[in-house]
């Protein structure tokens, strides 16, 4: 069933620690145990307070990691100007195992200062209720006629969670991330595109690929189009992300293998969970309505409206979210159940992205866009597979390259600078070596005038000039 919501500095030790490889953690599907979701390597450690005025702050561009019981509300703090649009999103990560249901949510809203709630999203289980990563946003949106939440100032990020009571209490780990995105130069149209094409594309041409998934958004797996073959474990969920650029369209479905093992009269519901994510980790749309019973099974997504800046002021929620380019998240989750039918072993998994239309132009940003736009770079980690985690790493390596570059540029300049001053200065000083002399005894001691103090040195020392002079 569907759920429906809408500089760096150039040291060698620096370079050293930015090749690290981080060791990740172990796979474990006991009850209980911490999911392998892989938190964002430069997140945060931060603790929302109860009352909305203590709450820590936010900043643009970062990434933080907090926690929250069953029942319990986490404040915390942004500071935005009149002009750009904030998204804060948020991702919920229960341990594995333990027992959710279809109430259990993380609600996270954006609030002003006198209480009034400017957007809220909630990361939902739904009718697949087993525990896995999910995610959603809260945003503030500069609107031409609307008369809330406009001002430039403090505003507060709430999170609460919804648990039922049958539901595991544990607290649930949570990844917060703050974009923001800039206004634009000029009022452009606030009307969504009505009609899109609708009908499923054909299979991904070139054959099936082989390309593993991550853990989260941070380490996961780049894809372009195609048909991409992975292995999925009972009550794992794996992440991909693909770019979509302005004007395109994203069709995405899976397919699930059949099992070669396993009571083939045992069926399992809601076996698949396909759920997608935009660039600022908003909720887009999911499809879970799979009935495995051991036989290849399908699910896609329903067809997407293809990005534009525009869809923002659509009433429909999975409209809406489809409102910048940038990297979209793909994550697949298979059921625990699974397991008790047909065993613990990894089941084949075929992914399939189909990315329609041509790349139109951007809208007239007046600052950079940063996550919303599409890259030659996030192209070519899109064609080679590599991991957001990866990308990331490749781009910091290339700034801190570039900055060595600099570096060393300056500093063979400087040196040539510095030798042609040299030579200039060598005639004079031998010049003034003909009427300077070094000066002997003193309260240095014999031999200890020549030196480089301000009163020493070459010359005329504290002594003032040689006779005559």
């Amino acid at each position: 069933m569907k759920r429906q919501r809408g500089r760096a500095r150039v040291a060698l030790a620096g370079a050293a620690a930015l090749c690290a490889v981080a060791a990740l953690p172990g796979q474990s599907w006991a009850a209980g145990r911490p999911s392998p979701y892989v938190f964002d390597t430069g997140a945060k450690p931060v603790k929302g307070t109860p009352v909305n005025i203590n709450g820590p702050r936010l900043t643009a561009g970062s990434v933080y990691k907090d926690s929250i019981e069953p029942g319990e509300k986490r404040y915390y703090r942004i500071d935005l100007d009149a002009r750009s649009n904030a998204y804060v999103s948020a991702v919920a990560v229960p341990r594995l195992g333990t027992k959710v249901t279809y109430a259990d949510e993380l609600k996270v809203s954006i609030e002003d200062t006198s209480g009034t709630e400017c957007s809220d999203g909630e990361a939902r289980f739904g009718s697949a209720a087993y525990a896995r990563p999910v995610a959603d946003y809260a945003s503030r949106r500069i609107e031409k006629d609307s008369s809330s939440c406009q001002e430039a100032g403090a505003y507060y990020v709430l999170l609460e969670r919804d648990s039922d009571a049958g539901s595991t209490p544990e607290p649930w780990d949570v990844e917060l991330r703050f974009a923001s995105e800039p206004a634009l130069k000029s009022a452009g149209p606030t009307a969504a595109p009505e009609n899109w094409p609708s009908a499923s594309p054909a299979a991904p041409a070139g054959g099936p690929q082989q390309r593993h998934g991550g853990t989260s958004f941070h380490d996961s797996t780049s894809l372009k189009q195609g048909e991409w073959q992975d292995s999925i474990k009972p009550g794992e969920t794996l992440f991909y992300r693909v770019p979509v650029d302005w004007g395109q369209q994203l069709f995405a479905g899976a397919d699930l293998a059949n099992s070669p093992s396993g009571d083939a009269t045992k069926s399992v519901t809601n076996a698949l969970v396909l759920a997608l994510y935009n660039p600022a980790r908003g909720f887009v749309d999911d499809e879970s309505g799979m009935y495995y019973d051991g036989k290849q099974k399908s699910i896609s997504l329903d067809p997407l409206a293809p990005v534009a800046y525009e869809n923002r002021y659509s009433s429909a929620d999975a409209t809406s979210a489809m409102r910048f380019a940038g990297w979209y998240y793909l994550s697949v989750t298979l059921s625990p159940e699974i397991e008790e039918a047909y065993g613990s072993d990894a089941v084949p998994l075929t992914l399939r992205v189909n990315v329609k239309g041509n790349a139109k132009a951007a809208p007239a940003y007046a600052g950079p866009a940063g996550d919303f736009r599409v890259t030659d770079d996030d192209q070519a980690a899109a064609e080679s597979g590599a991991s957001a985690e990866e990308a990331a790493k490749s781009d910091t390596m290339m700034v801190v390259a570039a900055a060595g570059i600099g570096a060393g540029t300056v500093l063979v300049l400087g040196l040539g600078v510095w030798t042609l001053l040299a030579r200039r200065r060598a005639p004079e000083e031998a010049a003034q070596a003909v009427f300077s002399v070094p000066v002997q005894g003193g309260p240095q001691g014999p031999g200890q005038g020549v030196g480089h103090g301000p009163a020493q040195g070459y010359g005329y020392g504290q002594y003032g000039p040689p006779p005559g002079q």
